[in-house]
């Protein structure tokens, strides 16, 4: 898969299949759709492209009320590097961007720089400014400028779930705590990303139960405060089973502290400080609890380590 940032249409002398969107989180529909661009490309001997944003263009256009994000530009950049497109051009957006007509992105855009054959989108997409774009704008466009339309739906394997899968569902359901299903529509773990920060060392020192203290983008979507089962990934890319607190510690700042995700890594001992890991939740175990003691809290962390042990050992997605 190449990357870039602008485009040029020598690059495509045979045409490109484009799908556009932000593709938060590259979950199953968007997975579908890529296919689609795909095996449509490859009948005609075109380029498969994907066209991107590097933010989410709410960010820019309703900054006040933004989503959460599901996956950063280097999470999305990996994911869509699974699908096994030819190109991914990642556009930036800012006002002048979100200030651009439908037609113009078409025009300029689609057609003088990246040669498109097709468009592939969802049915309900909506680009340009004042979301003026949709299907209908594209099918009048592709009749003027010889390329061909598709206005998918949102599919999983044997299922048309249109109405009901997109990025604003996976996103309620990571905030109700709802990891089973929200997984099963990505096609994958949810995860953070960020380094290994320095803690106040409770957990080795007073616990018995060092953890991983992750830094993590105050932008990106997060399940309830409480404790999980899942799995750590390393830069190396070696992979434990981890047992996960996400949430203000009450026991020991009972009148709220700093929100912190951290993580005991199951098997693993080394300094892990300064390097940046994933955090992938598989499911919650409980519920962020205060105990009485720090005694009593150490009892409760080895029962929950058991359940996250088991529940490692028999997880499939």
């Amino acid at each position: 898969m190449k990357i870039f940032t602008d485009a040029n249409p020598s690059e495509f002398p045979n045409g490109s299949v484009v799908t556009i969107g932000a593709y938060d989180g590259v979950h199953l529909g968007h997975r579908y759709l890529i296919a689609e661009t795909i095996e449509l490309a490859k009948s005609i001997g075109a380029s498969s492209v994907v066209v991107t944003f590097d933010r989410h263009p709410a960010s820019v256009v309703r900054p006040g009320s933004a989503p959460l994000l599901l996956s950063d530009t280097d999470q999305k950049l990996d994911c869509l590097g699974e699908t096994g497109v030819d190109y991914v051009c990642v556009v930036r957006f800012d006002e002048k961007r979100a200030s651009e007509s439908a037609i113009d992105f078409v025009e300029e855009f689609l057609v003088g720089k990246l040669n498109i054959k097709m468009v592939v989108v969802g049915r309900d997409f909506h680009f340009g400014h004042n979301r003026q774009g949709n299907v209908k704008l594209l099918e009048e466009l592709g009749r003027k400028h010889g390329f061909g339309v598709v206005g998918a739906a949102l599919k999983t394997p044997g299922r048309d779930i249109e109405q009901a899968l997109s990025s604003t569902l996976i996103r309620h359901l990571i905030a109700a705590g709802e990891l089973d299903l929200a997984n099963r529509y990505l096609g994958r773990l949810y995860e953070l990303r960020g380094r290994v920060e320095h803690g106040d060392s409770r957990g080795g020192n007073e616990l018995g139960y060092p953890t991983a203290n992750v830094s993590f983008s105050n932008l990106m979507a997060t399940p309830p405060d409480g404790i999980y089962a899942g799995w750590v990934v390393l830069e190396s890319g070696d992979r434990y089973g981890a047992a996960i607190s996400l949430g203000t510690r009450p026991t020991y700042y009972p009148s709220g502290g700093e929100r912190l995700l951290e993580a005991f890594i199951l098997g693993f001992e080394d300094d892990l400080y300064g390097q940046p890991i994933r955090v992938q939740f598989g499911m919650k175990i409980r519920d962020q609890e205060r105990f009485s003691t720090s005694e009593e809290l150490v009892a409760k962390i080895t029962e929950d380590i058991s359940r996250v042990e088991q529940f490692c050992a028999t997880f499939s997605l």
